[in-house]
Formats: C-alpha cells, sequence, structure tokens
C-alpha cells in the first residue's frame, strides 16, 4: 500500500475522531453508532487494490492519491446552473452541491400531505428514530470500503418516503453538483428511499461538475421496496474530465414488486458504479440496463448483482459500451439464486464496441445456482462496428463519419428506449448524438 493511500486513509479517521469530538449527546445516538460501526468497517478494509478480485480492473490509486476538501463552501446560484440542466419538465427538482441539500436551488411539487421528500439532514433533525431505522440497513453487511467510508462520513443526501397506495405524480429528480472551480473537492451523499406497498415512483439521479479541478463523489443510495412497489430508478453521469466517481446502489424487493434501473455514463475520469438488487420476496421482476462511452483514458466499471432469495421471480440485464481511444471499460455482473429460488427465470447479457485497438475491455459475467427447477442464461459480446452494415450504408451515399454515428445510434436505443422520463431520455438522446459525431 502506497504512503499517499496510508496518508488519506489516516486524515479520514482522523477527521472522523475530531467531528465526533464535538458531538456531546449525539456521540450515543442509534445513527451515530452506526457510523462509527462504519468507520470500523473501513479502518479494516482499507482502500482495494488491484489484489481484491472486485477491484482487479478497476486501481484506485490516483483516485485516493490526493487530498478533498469533503466541507467545500460553494456560492454556486441558478445562473451558473444554467448550462447543466436537463430540459425542462414538471419534476420535484432537489440540488445537492459538494454533497449538500441547497433550498435555495430546489423546487419540490407534490404535496407533502402524500409524501415525504426532504434532505436527509432536515428528516433525521425532525424524526430520528426513523431515519436511523432505515440507515446502512440495507448495506450493513457490504464488505466494501466505499460503502463502508460513505456510511461513517454521512451528513446530507436526501429521503424519501412514499406511503402505501400513493402514485407520485411528477418524477423526482436529484442532482448533484460537484463545485470543482477551485480546489478538490470530495461528497459523500447517503440517498435513503422508502416506498410502501403498492407505490409507484420515477426517480433520477444525475451528476455533474463546474471547473477542472479534481472532484471526488462517493455515493450511496439505499432503496426499500414494498409490496406491490413500482419504482423506475435512473443514475445520468456527465461529469468533468478530472471527476472521480464511486456509486453504491443497493435495492431490496419484497413480494411482487417491480424495479426498473437505467445508468448511464456520458463523462468521467474514473467512474464504478455498483447496482446491487435483492430479489427477497416471491413474483418480483427487476430489470437493469445500463450504458457507457468512455473515450480518451477514461475508466468504466459496471459491477451489479441480482440476488434471487425467493422463488417465481424475474430478472432481466442488458448493458452496452462503445469505448474509443485508450479507455477501459469493465463489467462484472452476478446472478445468485438461492436454494429456494426455484422456478427463477434470469437473464443478463453485456455487448460492446471497441472503436479503437487501445481500447479495452474486460468482462466477467457469473452464475451462481444453489437451486435446480430455474432458466438462468449470460453471455457476454465485444467486437467492431458492423462492417457489412457500415458498407450497406456506404453503397446509399451516406458519409462514413455520418453511417458510423447512425449505426452506433441504433446500438444504443434499446437501452435509451427503456427510459420513461421523457426530459431525461430526450436530453441523452441529443447528448449521445452529439458524442457519436464528435469523433
Amino acid at each position: 500500500m502506497s504512503n499517499e493511500t496510508i496518508d488519506l486513509k489516516t486524515r479520514l479517521i482522523t477527521d472522523f475522531h475530531a467531528r465526533e469530538a464535538v458531538l456531546n449527546g449525539e456521540a450515543s445516538s442509534e445513527f451515530h453508532q452506526k457510523k462509527r460501526e462504519g468507520l470500523a468497517r473501513f479502518e479494516k478494509l482499507g482502500f482495494p487494490s488491484i489484489k481484491h478480485e472486485e477491484w482487479k480492473y478497476s486501481n484506485v490509486r490516483d483516485l485516493i492519491s490526493v487530498s478533498y476538501d469533503f466541507n467545500a463552501e460553494s456560492s454556486i446560484g441558478l445562473a451558473e446552473l444554467e448550462d447543466l440542466k436537463v430540459p425542462a419538465q414538471e419534476a420535484n427538482i432537489l440540488y445537492f452541491v459538494n454533497g449538500r441539500y441547497d433550498a435555495s436551488l430546489s423546487t419540490i411539487i407534490s404535496p407533502v400531505e402524500k409524501i415525504t421528500i426532504s434532505s436527509l439532514a432536515e428528516a433525521y433533525k425532525n424524526d430520528p428514530a426513523k431515519v436511523a431505522s432505515f440507515f446502512n440497513e440495507l448495506t450493513k453487511d457490504a464488505e466494501d470500503a466505499f460503502t463502508a467510508l460513505n456510511t461513517a462520513f454521512t451528513q446530507d443526501g436526501v429521503f424519501i418516503h412514499i406511503p402505501d397506495n400513493q402514485s407520485v405524480e411528477h418524477p423526482i429528480i436529484l442532482r448533484f453538483v460537484s463545485d470543482a472551480r477551485e480546489q478538490h473537492v470530495g461528497s459523500q451523499p447517503r440517498n435513503i428511499i422508502w416506498v410502501g406497498k403498492n407505490a409507484h415512483v420515477k426517480m433520477a439521479e444525475a451528476f455533474r461538475t463546474l471547473g477542472d479541478q479534481r472532484s471526488f463523489t462517493n455515493a450511496v443510495t439505499e432503496i426499500h421496496v414494498a409490496e406491490e412497489a413500482n419504482v423506475q430508478y435512473y443514475k445520468v453521469q456527465n461529469e468533468s474530465e478530472n471527476a472521480y466517481h464511486i456509486g453504491t446502489t443497493q435495492v431490496r424487493m419484497l413480494d411482487r414488486s417491480h424495479f426498473y434501473a437505467g445508468t448511464v455514463t456520458l463523462n468521467g475520469k474514473f467512474t464504478r458504479n455498483n447496482l446491487n438488487i435483492v430479489l427477497d420476496g416471491e413474483h418480483c421482476d427487476a430489470h437493469m440496463y445500463g450504458l457507457y462511452f468512455p473515450d480518451g483514458s477514461q475508466h468504466v466499471d459496471n459491477h451489479t448483482v441480482a440476488d434471487h432469495q425467493k422463488p417465481n421471480s424475474e430478472s432481466n440485464e442488458l448493458y452496452k459500451g462503445i469505448l474509443r481511444d485508450k479507455s477501459k471499460g469493465v463489467f462484472n455482473g452476478k446472478i445468485f439464486v438461492r436454494p429456494d429460488a426455484q422456478k427463477t427465470n434470469a437473464f443478463q447479457s453485456c455487448k460492446n464496441i471497441v472503436l479503437s485497438p487501445d481500447a479495452t475491455m474486460n468482462t466477467k459475467p457469473q452464475l451462481e445456482i444453489f437451486a435446480d427447477d430455474v432458466k438462468c442464461s449470460h453471455g457476454t459480446t465485444t467486437g467492431q462496428i458492423d462492417e457489412e452494415a457500415l458498407f450497406y450504408m456506404r453503397s446509399r451515399g451516406i458519409s462514413q463519419p455520418e453511417a458510423m454515428s447512425l449505426l452506433m445510434f441504433a446500438f444504443c436505443a434499446d437501452v435509451v428506449s427503456q427510459i420513461k422520463i421523457d426530459s431525461i431520455r430526450e436530453y441523452l438522446e441529443n447528448v449521445i448524438t452529439q458524442k457519436l459525431a464528435s469523433k
């Protein structure tokens, strides 16, 4: 382990104890006890190296080689955010700048008597017992240093509660902005989503950057999906060339619930997305879609888990990537079928186009099946653009750059089409079109 790694780890642990020393009575609360457990786990695990199987192809040495200000103040206003906005749609829009909720930039339009949408800090202030009961419940056993680090340093994020039988008419869009105009900044937002029985919600997380200094986002989202609930969850990353992002989304589904996830990585220096879904009920269905476009020296790593624990459930997964220049991509998809999960259907596919001889794609699909009455499959392909299709289009008068863009956009379409929040889907279509036409 390098000196930088030891220094950053030590600085973080020292900072935790310094904060703890001024908490007074709050240090004995259930919430803080969970944070302390997170620190102990982080202390034990330390930052991962490429010797760790889960990080074999994703070296975090550069990420942790500098210090970040996790308490950086920001003076961002609406005018400065104008270029970062997704096209307008009537929605609940919450802004988090350097990990902290900014009420002056946010708009909540859903009726407060029907649902709870607030910052995590405000929710804890109003009802500490409720927030503490959900905090870290889905991630407490995770053997992941960055999740443990987030748990230890949780200060803000979002707390959403959709009561039983409520359908949220307007999407909930969480916009996380790193203000890296003046210094290296870090943020560790923690999001808790509690969706009640037979409740319905569409929500999205969007990550952007201002400035060209380094930013490090270490985000964790816990989503509790009750019986018969329906959740559509999207994550869009369009960060800077100096942005480092590690995000973990942990989901637990109960009987007859439905969960749809779409993860799109458009830009960022180093990105690691962990999407872990536990199907802890019968007749659940989970759908996971992913899309990524690394170029230059960018690195994108997607790790997914579909953990079938009860019978008669289904998961479907489709991830696609287009890699250019000297970029690197990683996909590791795991499917677990536990002994009680008979009559499980689980399908996984990862498809990639590599446009440069210097680009690298590492894929590792995994199946672990402990039941005998199941239908499971996985597959992965990595190749170049379809030369026959390209020749066909060229023969009809379409220029090579335009033909390439059209073919690659078609390659992306079956993922983008799964995004049901119109403004986000239209935004992605425009950005993808520009990105594909840029080279």
